[in-house]
């Protein structure tokens, strides 16, 4: 006998979930800067959860769904894109903050669990291949690129002032020289 949550899955949805569930779906998809699908066929449900911690860690999440709801809520955010061409089960991941740090932990998990397949995504509206996902993944991320910015802008400053200070160093040395000299001339 199946319990209530395992039939409930199984059962057909009413007109009025169906219609909740496009428009959150509409919703998430125009809040995303990034869009990754995935297909999670025969990945276990402690690794998805897994997945969908970290990815809430990065102000990201993971939403399963049915193809033809995923499509009406495409076509009513007009965007451009069938997923029933897409294979396997398929979840979205939608990253609300920025583009790399979704695609960076999607991509790490795929390597660390090889049942988790990346397929594609959107952004800036337009459908991105699996290559290009991962091109993304592997872009630095926005603190990263901060960092490396702020250390390229103080790099020379700080040099000038360790010149500076050898130039100081060395000319206090050198009075001190003078000193010695004119001391043991007397």
């Amino acid at each position: 006998m199946l319990s209530a949550v395992k039939r409930s899955f199984f059962m057909p949805l009413t007109k009025i979930q169906k219609q909740k569930i496009i428009e959150d779906l509409t919703e998430k998809i125009e809040q995303q800067k990034i869009m990754i699908f995935v297909d999670f066929t025969s990945l276990k449900v402690k690794d998805l959860l897994g997945l969908r911690k970290k990815l809430k860690s990065a102000n990201s999440e993971l939403k399963v769904t049915k193809k033809t709801l995923t499509d009406i809520a495409f076509q009513k955010a007009k965007i451009e894109m069938k997923t029933k061409k897409l294979s396997g089960q398929i979840a979205l991941i939608f990253g609300y903050r920025d583009e790399t740090s979704p695609a960076k932990l999607v991509f790490q998990f795929s390597q660390e669990n090889p049942k988790l397949k990346i397929l594609g995504g959107i952004w800036e509206r337009k459908f991105l291949e699996k290559e290009r996902i991962i091109e993304i993944a592997e872009l630095p991320t926005k603190e990263e690129l901060l960092a490396r910015l702020a250390g390229s802008i103080s790099a020379p400053i700080s040099n000038f002032i360790h010149l500076l200070r050898e130039n100081l160093r060395n000319f206090v040395f050198l009075l001190s020289q003078i000193t010695q000299l004119k001391v043991s001339k007397k």
